[in-house]
C-alpha cells in the first residue's frame, strides 16, 4: 500500500510503501529468528501502531534476541535495560545532578531515551522501578522535578519476562501490562528451524552481521501512513462490541479497557497496511484480539480452577460477537 502522507497542516507528505518496507524489514529480521513469522509479523505491527510489545515465554527461546533485531534493523537509537532488583527508577528515567561550576542542576537522561528500549526480564525489577515506565510508555514523556522531557518518536518498548520461573520475581501489576499493545509467546522452534540453528551459530552470532534496513524517519513515515488507514463505522463498532462484550463475560472479574480498545483498532490499521490495504477488515480485528486483549484480561478464581485461559474466553468473545460485513 503506497499512502500519502499529511503533515500538520494539511499538506501532503513524502509516500511510502508500508507493505514493502515492513516486508524488508521483516526478512532482514527472519534471518535472525528463523521459522516465526507470525511474531515477527507481531512486532512489526505493535512498531507502527505506536506501541509495546511483551514477550513472554520460557528462557532460551529467542525473546531477546526478537528484540535486538528489530532493533538492528532499524537505524535508530537502542538502549538495552537489564531490570534488576537493584534498579533504581533514575537508572530508567534519568536524574538532576548538581553542577557546582554553573550552581545549577543538570538534567542527565536515563536509558529510555531512545527510540526502541529492551527492557530484558522487567518482571526482576522492584514495582517503584517498573512504575517508572508508566509515564513513558502512555504519554511519550519522562518528568523529573516537575520538568517534563519529550522522548524521541518512534518510541517502542519491547520487554521480556519469563512466565514460569516467579522466584524474586515482582509481576506486573495490571496498569502495567495494560500499557503493553500486545503480548506475545515465542514458542519452541520447528525441527527444520532448529537444525539450521545449529548449523548457522555454532561459530558466529547472526546479530553481528545484521545491518539496518530502515531509519527512524522512514519508521516515522509508516506511522502516519497507517494513522491515515480507512475504517468503516461497522468495524469501529465491532470493536466496541468486543470491548464490551469482555466486560460482561462471567469468566472474567475484570474486562477490556477503553485503552484495549484503542490500541486493537490500532493494531488492525497497523495489520492492513503490512497486508497492502487501504482499509481495516474485520479480519484484521479478528486476527489480532487474542494478542491484544488476553493479558489485559483477569480471570474469576472458577475459571481459573477450570483450567480456562484468558486466550479462551478471548475466541468466545469472537464467536459470540456478530462479525460485520462488507467494508
Amino acid at each position: 500500500m503506497t499512502e500519502a502522507t499529511r503533515t500538520a497542516d494539511g499538506a501532503a507528505g513524502p509516500s511510502v510503501d508500508v507493505a514493502a518496507v515492513g516486508e524488508r524489514i521483516a526478512a532482514n529480521i527472519g534471518r535472525v529468528v528463523q521459522g516465526k513469522d507470525d511474531v515477527v509479523r507481531l512486532a512489526l505491527v505493535v512498531l507502527l501502531a505506536e506501541g509495546h510489545l511483551l514477550i513472554e515465554d520460557v528462557p532460551g527461546v529467542g525473546k531477546t534476541t526478537l528484540a535486538k533485531a528489530l532493533a538492528a534493523s532499524v537505524d535508530a537509537t537502542v538502549r538495552r535495560i537489564q531490570f534488576t532488583p537493584d534498579l533504581l527508577p533514575s537508572d530508567v528515567t534519568g536524574v538532576a545532578v548538581y553542577d557546582q561550576e554553573t550552581r545549577a542542576f543538570e538534567f542527565k537522561p536515563g536509558a529510555v531515551f531512545a527510540n526502541i528500549v529492551v527492557a530484558d526480564e522487567i518482571n526482576r525489577a522492584s514495582p517503584k522501578t517498573q512504575s517508572a515506565l508508566l509515564e513513558c510508555m502512555e504519554e511519550r514523556q519522562v518528568t523529573v522535578d516537575g520538568v517534563s522531557y519529550e522522548l524521541a518518536r518512534p518510541f517502542l518498548v519491547m520487554a521480556t519476562q519469563n512466565p514460569l520461573e516467579m522466584e524474586g520475581t515482582y509481576p506486573l501489576p495490571e496498569a502495567q501490562r495494560d500499557r503493553f499493545t500486545a503480548r506475545v509467546s515465542m514458542g519452541y522452534p520447528s525441527r527444520d528451524a532448529e537444525l539450521a540453528m545449529l548449523d548457522e551459530r555454532s561459530t558466529t552470532d547472526p546479530l553481528v552481521t545484521l545491518s539496518p534496513v530502515a531509519d527512524a524517519a522512514t519508521v516515522r513515515d509508516l506511522v502516519r501512513a497507517v494513522g491515515g488507514l480507512y475504517v468503516s463505522e461497522a468495524v469501529r463498532r465491532y470493536v466496541v462490541g468486543l470491548v464490551e462484550a469482555s466486560r460482561r463475560s462471567p469468566h472474567l472479574r475484570l474486562g477490556a479497557s477503553p485503552r484495549a480498545g484503542l490500541q486493537l483498532l490500532r493494531a488492525a490499521r497497523a495489520s492492513a497496511a503490512l497486508s497492502g490495504r487501504d482499509h481495516v477488515l474485520p479480519d484484521d480485528v479478528q486476527l489480532l484480539a487474542s494478542p491484544v486483549l488476553a493479558h489485559r484480561l483477569l480471570l474469576t478464581a472458577e475459571a481459573t480452577l477450570g483450567r480456562r485461559s484468558a486466550e479462551q474466553v478471548v475466541t468466545e468473545l469472537l464467536s459470540a460477537v456478530p462479525v460485520p460485513r462488507g467494508r
